[in-house]
């Protein structure tokens, strides 16, 4: 007989799995499809990075009263913030003016806002809307870096570019693991497996909602016919 007991998933597994369907329907959207292969112009670029400004900000904003929390607290690292660096490739794609006319579609403002919801009323939803963002920008965030540059001539790592470079993480594969390793201490921190479920379903949800971004960007910059 064998003895050999099958040991539960880790969390930062379980999370990975459970929205794998929702990760593949966001990277393969139309818009994000047509961007990759370079059937877009830089415009569409600059619409799109325009759009992880106000998802950025609210994630950032938003981190500053959760820095101590149990929850969230551990996942605030700065060697990961965005913000600065999407203002400098705005500033390069638009101009020193680029916040004159900036706006944020319908689906981008309601993404920003249930990253605000989370940040002031629960911890463990903004912990999935961290994880999805930054972990991809650290991960397929480099393809999309490596295409603008050779689409749209931008300098490697250059302005433009720079939302992808993460110049303090100098081992982006052993910072993944040390994330990977803060999510399976969740079990500590959230033993309610309850708990638990709702924050996967947050990560599902975090997904969606950026596919309906990159629905409405698709419609914006549907390709000629």
């Amino acid at each position: 007989m064998d003895s050999a007991i099958t040991q539960p998933p880790t969390f930062s597994t379980l999370i990975r799995t459970a929205s794998h369907e929702q990760h593949t329907e966001a990277e393969s959207s139309t818009f994000m499809s047509d961007l990759l292969g370079g059937r877009l112009d830089v415009r569409a670029y600059a619409r799109y990075t325009e759009q992880l400004w106000f998802v950025y900000r609210a994630l950032e904003d938003g981190a500053q009263a959760l820095r101590e929390d149990p929850v969230a607290g551990p996942f605030i690292r700065p060697e990961l913030a965005r913000v600065a660096e999407l203002e400098r490739d705005l500033a390069h794609l638009r101009g020193a003016d680029w916040r004159a006319g900036l706006a944020a579609l319908p689906a981008t403002a309601a993404y920003a806002a249930r990253v605000e919801e989370c940040a002031r009323t629960w911890p463990g939803g903004y912990v999935a809307h961290h994880y999805t963002r930054y972990l991809g920008d650290l991960s397929g965030g480099q393809i999309i870096r490596g295409k603008a540059e050779k689409t749209w001539g931008f300098d490697r790592k250059g302005d433009g570019v720079r939302f992808y470079v993460f110049e303090d993480i100098a081992n982006p594969a052993a910072f993944k693991r040390s994330y990977r390793e803060l999510l399976d201490g969740l079990d500590v921190v959230v033993p309610d497996d309850l708990e638990k479920q709702r924050i996967v379903d947050e990560c599902k949800r975090a997904f969606a909602l950026n596919t309906a971004v990159f629905r409405e960007l698709g419609a914006e910059f549907p390709l000629s016919a």
